[in-house]
């Protein structure tokens, strides 16, 4: 499917550095190999310290931030910088490359304000909903009040400036409709599938087991709502109640509560069965997950993550990885029978379900080969990249196909509707 004539579209991105940001990097090659001029607005990061590259074509502009926030004035801070710097780069990008539509990734719920200003220059906006920001605050600070009530008011208005909306999930679709107003024909649902080309199976590296005979796998970020907590207390208990040594653990990832997790593990008395990675580049990350017997996402139980999806489960599918998660709504779609479900935010029963994976090799192997076809008949990129195309159909009129020479074929519609029918199951 190809959208032509192309357009020139600006991505704008807070919270994490392109190519790093997996779905972003994604949607914008997409876009690219379908004829759009592409170009990302985003933080610097480490090993993403280029001020301005090209890669594949996608021009990417980076701006440095003053702090990783932690705390309610830290995430104030960020959130201003970041905003002035896209608007400023904005213009850059304006006067040089040009552009016809904003695709706007959140959080902060604040790059309307970007959106809108353009919108009056007859610029388009698609906004990209990655996380519920008013859940997102609850789960930080654990209270609503005064903040929650702007989060709230800052949705909404996002909703309202945007001409579509994309959603990551059907939660997140119901949330657009209901709470943010938005026609239900404008918000298209397009999953964050991970790339089969890009998460390969390979042999694993068993110096990564720390001379044991099991390695546990987790990617993800190393923050409150992550449940890392819940982790390190699962492998108190398997090491230090059970007294099982025989299971090493793997954790890839950064983020604001990195050092306070390696101190955790030390006053456990565990830190010598746990690996802390930090922030790694792809090939590590393959190596460490590719190694793993299985993989767990410890995403603690809340508003917020029960209707989030998480790249980490799709991506642990796609390398034929069993699962071991708390049971939250969103995450059960996409694993199914992947995965085993430990009782919500319950350390012990997370350390059980577990260690009754690591014991059955048979369960293990049936799991993670049900999870990787599940990945590559449904849940893949490949399946998305169409939806995410007809979102900017809805977008960009313009770009629909309006020779009857560019209609795809009768093949080419059966495949795509019976991708779009499997993805709803």
């Amino acid at each position: 499917m190809s959208t032509k004539p192309g357009k020139r579209i600006l991505m704008l991105v807070e919270n994490l550095p392109s190519p790093f940001d997996r779905r972003v990097w994604q949607e914008a090659t997409t876009l690219r190999q379908n004829g759009h001029e592409v170009s990302i607005i985003c933080p610097t990061g480490h090993g993403y310290e280029s001020r301005h590259e090209v890669l594949e074509g996608i021009h990417i502009y980076r701006y440095r931030l003053p702090v990783e926030a932690s705390g309610a004035s830290g995430y104030l801070l960020e959130y201003g910088v970041a905003l002035t710097m896209s608007f400023i780069l904005s213009v850059r990008v304006l006067l040089t490359r040009g552009f016809d539509a904003i695709h706007a990734c959140n959080p902060p719920d604040l790059l309307f304000l970007v959106g809108g200003f353009y919108k009056l220059f007859g610029k388009k906006f698609l906004f990209d909903h990655h996380d519920l920001c008013p859940e997102l605050y609850e789960a930080k600070f654990g209270r609503r009040g005064f903040f929650h009530r702007l989060l709230l008011m800052a949705e909404r208005l996002t909703f309202r400036t945007a001409d579509v909306s994309i959603a990551t999930n059907e939660s997140y679709r119901r949330i657009a409709i209901e709470r943010g107003g938005m026609a239900p024909e404008r918000v298209f649902v397009v999953r964050s599938g991970p790339s089969l080309e890009r998460m390969k199976i390979q042999a694993p590296n068993t110096a990564l087991k720390g001379g044991r005979r099991y390695l546990v796998g987790y990617v993800g970020v190393m923050g409150a709502q992550e449940g890392i907590d819940y982790l390190l207390n699962a492998v108190h208990y398997i090491v230090q109640v059970k007294k099982r040594t025989d299971v090493h653990f793997g954790l890839v990832g950064g983020g604001t509560s990195l050092d306070a997790l390696k101190q955790l593990a030390v006053r456990l008395g565990i830190d010598q069965f746990v690996t802390f990675t930090g922030r790694i580049h792809d090939a590590s990350m393959l190596a460490m997950l590719n190694t793993a017997d299985i993989c767990v996402n410890p995403d603690v139980a809340n508003e917020m993550n029960d209707k989030s999806t998480m790249n980490k489960i799709m991506e642990y599918m796609a390398l034929g990885k069993p699962i071991v998660q708390f049971d939250l709504t969103e995450g059960r779609f996409s694993a199914g029978d992947a995965s085993l479900y430990a009782r919500r935010n319950d350390s012990i029963d997370l350390a059980e379900q577990m260690l009754r994976l690591l014991d059955d090799e048979a369960l293990r192997t049936r799991m993670g080969a049900y999870g990787r076809q599940r990945v590559t008949d449904k849940l893949a990129w490949d399946y998305e990249a169409p939806k995410l195309l007809a979102a900017y159909a809805c977008l960009l009129p313009e770009t629909r196909q309006a020779a009857s020479g560019d209609t795809p074929s009768a093949r080419e519609k059966s495949a795509l509707a019976g991708r779009q029918q499997g993805q709803t199951q």
